[in-house]
């Protein structure tokens, strides 16, 4: 099963956006505004209170994984229409993520991706509609700070050969990034316990991702993904 590596590069590329330093240090007041209740009521046990905040958590990830998910559509579709360029196509695209993580491990300093487009007007609803639509909204704002790492996988997905892969591998990473959000939805002193030990390490998980994504980039440029492919391979026998 070859195409094995590419869905958990996508799912690690999901779990390092979620603990990038512009969404962890914010994910209980992103808990707090879509179920309306605050961060000491989110630390309680109360099981009504928890069912409430799981539902508009649920509904809060579909908002943003379909955003995600949209452009990885669009980027497979753009893909295959640029076949007859795919050559240059692949230079330009190698050498975009190799940028992203020179940024990523502060070697280069991308000013419009210090933006802080987070949307913070946006106001929560005590409907589950209304979380969906600000999860809609967030995955915009997010993507300036996460462009980085979701552009690599968007430039992964324009490789796929069928628009139904790079739906896939987009709604893979989604998962990645909603997993730990919807575990801190279950437990919130849990997720403040861990924040507080591992904000430390936020720089070393930017610079570790920087690497990877110069390492990504490198391959894509020399049109040599196969190569990723092979070297995870013992990753397979995961496989079910």
């Amino acid at each position: 099963m070859h195409s094995l590596p590419l869905p958990i590069a996508a799912f690690v590329a999901g779990l390092l956006s979620f603990l990038s330093p512009c969404v962890l240090p914010l994910v209980p007041g992103y808990v707090s505004l879509i179920s309306g209740a605050t961060v000491e009521d989110l630390q309680s046990s109360d099981r009504r209170l928890l069912r409430t905040v799981m539902l508009h958590s649920v509904t809060f990830v579909l908002g943003f994984s379909v955003v995600f998910i949209a452009l990885g559509a669009v980027a497979t579709t753009v893909g295959q229409f640029a076949n007859e360029y795919h050559t240059l196509l692949t230079k330009i695209a190698g050498v975009i993520v190799i940028i992203f993580g020179l940024h990523l491990t502060g070697l280069l300093k991308i000013k419009a991706l210090y933006a802080d487009k987070r949307l913070h007007n946006v106001k929560g609803s005590s409907s589950v509609m209304g979380s969906f639509l600000v999860g809609f909204a967030f995955a915009f704002g997010w993507t300036p700070c996460i462009g980085p790492i979701l552009a690599a996988i968007l430039v992964l997905a324009e490789t796929q050969d069928t628009v139904l892969k790079g739906i896939l591998l987009l709604a893979i990473y989604s998962l990645g990034l909603a997993v730990p959000f919807l575990l801190t939805s279950l437990g919130v002193d849990r997720f403040l316990a861990f924040y507080g030990r591992f904000r430390r390490h936020l720089h070393t998980v930017e610079v570790i991702s920087g690497v990877l994504l110069i390492a990504v980039g490198v391959l894509i440029f020399l049109n040599n993904l196969k190569y990723l492919s092979g070297y995870l391979s013992f990753l397979n026998r995961f496989a079910l």
